[in-house]
C-alpha cells in the first residue's frame, strides 16, 4: 500500500498513524485535521504525516482513506470527497454505530463508490494526538461490517489492513453491531454519566462535599464520563433505538433491585450478584481485561 489518509488526527486516529508507521503499512501518510489546536500538538509530536489543508490533497491517488472523526461529521465531509475519490479507493471509518452511518453513506456518497465500515474495539478516555500509542490496537476487536451490498475485495482488504495493525477481525451486520455494542458499550457509557450526574445532584440536595469521599466506585464510572462528550452523543442520538430499548432493560433490573433491597429479599439479591460476579471471571478468561485486582493499579 502506498498511500493512507486519515481524516481525523485524534486519539485513535494518532494511534493508526503510529501503528501504520511501526509496521510500515504505508510508504506515506496523509492527515486531515481541522482543529488548529490538534495540528499543532500533531506538529510537535513529529507524527511522520504530511498534514494537508484540503481533502482533495488527501484523497487523490490515495489507496486508503479511514474517516476518524464524530459520526455527525460525516455528511459534511461525504460531499467534500465526492468530487475526488477513485472507485479503486478503499473507505473505511472507525465509528461505533453503524446502521446511521450507513444511511448516510448511501444518501450522499457518489454513486460507484463503496465504502466498508469497521469499528475497532479501542480507545480511551482521553482525547488528542498526545494521547495515541502505537499498539492501541493490539490484540482488540475490530468489527468489520458485511451488508448486502458489501465490496468482498475490499473487506477482505481491510480484514487484513487491521490484522496487521494487531487486532483481531470479526465480521457482523450492521443490526447485529448496533444491538450488542448498545448493550456492551453504549449503555455502560450513559450510565457512568448518569451516576456521575447523581452524585453532583446528591450533592448539590444535602450541600455537603461527596467528590472528595469518591470510591472506587465513582472513581471508575468517573473515567468513563470523561470521555469525549461530542463523540458519545453522537452515538446516543444515532443508535437511540437500540440505547432505548437497553435503558429499558437496566430500569426493569434497578426496579427489581430496589424491591429485593426495601424487602430484604436475601436469596434473591445473593442470586443477583452471584451471577453477576461470574461475568467479571468471564471478562477475564476471554482475555479481555487483566486478572489483577483494582485493574492492576498500583494505587
Amino acid at each position: 500500500m502506498k498511500k493512507v489518509f486519515i481524516i481525523g488526527c485524534g486519539l485513535l486516529g494518532s494511534s493508526l498513524v503510529r501503528g501504520i508507521s511501526k509496521k510500515k503499512l504505508a510508504k506515506k501518510i496523509f492527515i486531515y485535521e481541522k482543529s488548529k489546536l490538534n495540528i499543532t500538538k500533531i506538529k510537535s509530536l513529529r507524527l511522520p504525516v504530511t498534514i494537508v489543508k484540503s481533502l482533495k490533497d488527501g484523497v487523490a491517488n490515495s489507496d486508503l482513506i479511514i474517516f476518524c472523526t464524530p459520526m455527525s461529521e460525516y455528511k459534511r465531509l461525504i460531499l467534500k470527497i465526492n468530487n475526488f475519490v477513485s472507485p479503486k479507493t478503499i473507505i473505511t471509518d472507525i465509528g461505533s454505530v453503524k446502521i446511521k452511518s450507513s444511511k448516510i453513506i448511501k444518501k450522499f456518497l457518489k454513486k460507484g463508490i463503496d465504502w466498508t465500515q469497521s469499528h475497532p474495539i479501542a480507545g480511551s478516555e482521553v482525547s488528542g494526538p498526545e494521547h495515541g500509542k502505537d499498539n492501541m490496537f493490539v490484540d482488540k476487536w475490530c468489527v468489520l461490517i458485511k451488508d448486502q451490498k458489501t465490496n468482498l475485495k475490499h473487506l477482505r482488504f481491510l480484514n487484513s489492513f487491521w490484522r496487521k495493525v494487531g487486532s483481531k477481525i470479526v465480521i457482523m451486520n450492521s443490526e447485529k453491531h448496533d444491538q450488542i455494542f448498545s448493550i456492551t458499550s453504549h449503555l455502560p457509557h450513559l450510565i457512568a454519566y448518569n451516576l456521575v450526574k447523581s452524585a453532583k445532584d446528591y450533592e448539590k440536595k444535602i450541600k455537603f462535599d461527596l467528590i472528595k469521599y469518591s470510591a472506587g466506585g465513582l472513581r471508575d464510572f468517573s473515567r468513563i464520563a470523561a470521555s469525549n462528550e461530542i463523540m458519545w452523543r453522537d452515538i446516543f442520538f444515532d443508535n437511540s433505538q437500540n440505547i432505548s430499548k437497553a435503558i429499558d432493560i437496566f430500569v426493569k433490573n434497578l426496579r427489581d433491585f430496589k424491591k429485593d433491597i426495601r424487602l430484604k429479599k436475601n436469596k434473591s439479591m445473593i442470586s443477583k450478584l452471584t451471577k453477576a460476579k461470574k461475568v467479571r471471571s468471564q471478562i477475564i478468561k476471554l482475555k479481555q481485561d487483566i486478572n489483577k485486582p483494582d485493574f492492576g493499579r498500583s494505587n
